[in-house]
């Protein structure tokens, strides 16, 4: 089945996802609008992460992340189609809130997202907690 070493990073990554999901939430109550997208990304992003540390898969860019999260985990019909919604828009408003000047991002892009994020979160946990 799965190593020590594989499962012991996938709980890891999943408790970071976590850590990520609850700073989102408690920024996008501090009005922190730019914060709570990067930090709602990265709670999806380190969801996936975790779902990859037992196929003992890793990449070194999001897009990289991206893909092989909707090459094996979406197109086999393990997920829906809308997890892959979620992580493409989250990355789109995240790098857009972090890179672009001049972006400003609205209460509802940041609550719809944060809001995403919890459900992509519950999602991949209920998925992991049959596997390991």
């Amino acid at each position: 089945m799965y190593t020590n070493e594989q499962i012991a990073l996938c709980r890891y990554r999943l408790e970071k996802a976590a850590e990520f999901l609850a700073d989102a939430e408690k920024t996008l109550e501090l009005e922190m609008y730019d914060t709570a997208a990067n930090r709602s990304y990265y709670a999806i992003f380190h969801a996936v992460r975790a779902l990859f540390a037992l196929d003992g898969k890793d990449f070194k860019k999001h897009s990289g992340v991206i893909a092989y999260f909707q090459m094996d985990y979406i197109k086999t019909g393990i997920f829906d189609k809308r997890m892959s919604d979620i992580i493409k828009s989250a990355f789109s408003l995240r790098t857009d809130s972090d890179y672009e000047d001049f972006f400003i991002i609205s209460h509802e892009e940041v609550r719809k997202q944060v809001a995403e994020a919890a459900e992509f979160y519950k999602t991949v946990s209920e998925y992991l907690k049959t596997k390991i």
